[in-house]
């Protein structure tokens, strides 16, 4: 008797964990779903350059996105023809240093998406100015005494190649 008693027992407290673990399974925590997935392309940038957020989750609303973290301006995400879909875009700002960044859509119908963008680059840079010093070639800036030589050698080569083909030239007059 004893046995079918502690079956029971063990049977009704296993379906209740079952239960219990498949109450916490099945129902999603409190803040999920809050924040959607935002499609961000290029996902790795340069500064300078126009990125383009694109979601579902505004529909036909559309929304405004904030790209603060990059001390980029706000910019607007509208709906496309594409059935829910809604793009935006902005520019990274030249300033921008290397790094990953979120970019955040809040949709006019309460939603809210996020993703993230690296930047590679990065910072303030000026532009190269000066010669390229790759140790091949000439001087970086030709003087008069330079150019005189290179034009006194290459007269001296013509000369010298007319005085041989005279020479050969009289050498076969005689034969």
């Amino acid at each position: 008797m004893r046995r079918p008693a502690r079956l029971a027992t063990g049977t009704v407290g296993a379906a209740f964990t079952a239960v219990a673990l498949g109450l916490t399974v099945a129902a999603p925590p409190a803040h999920a779903g809050d924040v959607g997935r935002l499609e961000i392309t290029p996902s790795t940038a340069t500064p300078g350059a126009t990125v383009t957020v694109n979601t579902t989750l505004c529909g036909s609303k559309g929304g405004d996105g904030d790209a603060s973290d990059l001390n980029a301006e706000d910019f607007t995400v509208r709906p496309t023809t594409h059935k829910e879909d809604s793009v935006g875009q902005f520019t990274v700002p030249h300033d921008t240093s290397a790094g990953t960044y979120e970019v955040f859509v809040f949709c006019y119908n309460g939603k809210e998406a996020a993703g993230d963008l690296k930047i590679i680059g990065g910072g303030k840079h000026e532009k190269p100015s000066g010669h390229v010093r790759t140790g091949v070639g000439g001087s970086v800036e030709p003087n008069s005494t330079q150019v005189a030589l290179g034009v006194g050698v290459i007269g001296l080569a013509a000369v010298g190649g007319l005085w041989l083909l005279r020479r050969r030239s009289e050498g076969t007059e005689g034969s």
